[in-house]
């Protein structure tokens, strides 16, 4: 069941609506078809959030000091077919059923939006996933959040077209959605949830892409902007 851990009150969005700026390669970003990091890697590249965000065995849950996380509770392992929706209760998700192959999801930034289901399980194994709305952020809002997750293991990024919120900021049960990308909770939730082992249903478990002809990391399956159909999966994949 899902719950607000805290309410944050914040402005009016403040994105750059900036006009004439091309694609996401031409702002310098790196794409998915970029350098692959290494699951073994997953401490490189501290996200900045700071000492007191960082999980231990005496600070399990660093989520529970950072105002407007939502927490909620997902049975892990339900698997779906790649020809499967899931009929997700947020959006973005934060876990339930998903694909049965995980995104590639150390430090890629994809330009487009992907199938959602499968970086749900991208989270499974201890990613966070950094969306955007591609409607309210662009040019260098969007090159700015790119830096959160580039070259760091256990991060993963795409645009999420109709969140809620122009940001949103997702692991394995745990979610903060805001309004501006310089808000210094993103940093503080990636470095309270990332490969978090106490949070992650599967910590340790790789990031990498698994094969090209099951997930390929270069031509991802898209994103489905359509309502599920009455034959969806549930979240709680029963």
């Amino acid at each position: 069941m899902m719950r607000y851990a805290r309410h944050a009150a914040l402005g009016a969005v403040a994105c750059l609506a900036l006009t004439g700026c091309g694609g996401i390669e031409e702002l310098g970003v790196p794409t998915a078809s970029g350098p692959r990091g290494s699951s073994s890697d997953k401490q490189a590249g501290a996200s900045g959030g700071g000492k007191e965000f960082t999980p231990s065995e005496d600070n399990q849950d660093p989520t529970r000091k950072i105002d407007g996380v939502v927490e909620a509770e997902y049975e892990p392992g339900k698997h779906v077919k790649a020809d499967q929706r899931v009929a997700y209760d947020r959006k973005p998700p934060l876990g339930g059923a998903h694909d049965g192959i995980w995104a590639a999801c150390n430090g890629v930034i994809y330009p487009t939006a992907i199938r959602t289901e499968n970086l749900v399980h991208s989270m499974e194994h201890g990613a966070v996933w950094l969306s955007y709305d591609p409607a309210k952020v662009t040019g260098d809002d969007v090159v700015a959040l790119a830096e959160r997750v580039q070259a760091k293991p256990y991060t993963v990024m795409s645009p999420f077209p109709g969140q809620p919120k122009p940001v949103s900021v997702q692991s394995w049960g745990r979610q903060l959605q805001v309004d501006e990308v310089d808000d210094p909770r993103i940093d503080q939730f990636i470095t309270a949830t990332r490969a978090n082992p106490y949070l992650s249903p599967e910590p340790g478990a790789s990031c990498d892409m698994v094969d090209a002809d099951l997930f390929d990391q270069d031509a991802p399956p898209p994103f489905d902007p359509t309502a599920p159909g009455p034959d969806a999966v549930p979240p709680t994949g029963e």
